[in-house]
């Protein structure tokens, strides 16, 4: 048998080695801290990175939903405006029946009524084709002068009417969905002075 007297687990350890089991956990414990605070480091990097994303997702989002209206604006011009040259074309052939009426009508010979009446109709019908593709005259006979919609070509004094109004039309504009593809030549009245 061993003579030597054994350690009851309810001894006090030597101070020796109780100083070498605090030596070795210590580190444990440093090194757990440190990964603690590196997990939490890169938990935050990653939570801005995520945020980040999601900011640039919304921002892609609303970037394409305006490229989505710019688009569809765009083509709704296209299908309002694509007729505007097309539309300029044909005003001249309503200038020329508007014309051939007016020279028809200083005439009583029954010939040339019956031209009247023909070129009367196909006015008629080329004036509700025009609405039909919102081709809207404009004779602005008495109204005030407005440069967006009109094109004075000589002022005149006029004690009958007040300044600025349109007191003869040269030639109607006209109007392709409320925008001026030919504005109306008009005479302007100015003050008597």
């Amino acid at each position: 048998m061993n003579n030597e007297p054994h350690q009851d687990a309810g001894e006090d350890i030597p101070p020796a080695v109780e100083d070498q089991h605090e030596q070795t956990n210590q580190p444990d414990e440093t090194q757990a801290h440190a990964s603690e605070e590196l997990i939490s480091a890169k938990l935050a990097a990653a939570e801005r990175e995520a945020e980040q994303a999601r900011d640039d997702l919304l921002r892609v989002q609303a970037e394409m939903q305006n490229l989505r209206r710019r688009t569809e604006q765009d083509v709704e011009k296209a299908h309002k405006f694509g007729q505007e040259k097309f539309s300029i074309e044909l005003l001249t052939v309503m200038d020329n029946l508007e014309r051939a009426l007016a020279a028809a009508a200083e005439h009583d010979d029954d010939g040339v009524k019956a031209i009247y009446e023909g070129v009367d109709l196909t006015l008629k019908s080329f004036v509700d084709c025009f609405g039909r593709f919102n081709i809207a005259a404009v004779d602005p006979l008495g109204e005030p002068f407005d440069p967006d919609l009109h094109q004075a070509m000589t002022i005149q004094e006029s004690p009958d009417v007040e300044a600025n109004t349109v007191i003869a039309v040269m030639q109607k504009g006209y109007t392709l969905h409320g925008r001026v593809i030919r504005p109306a030549m008009v005479m302007v009245s100015k003050e008597v002075g």
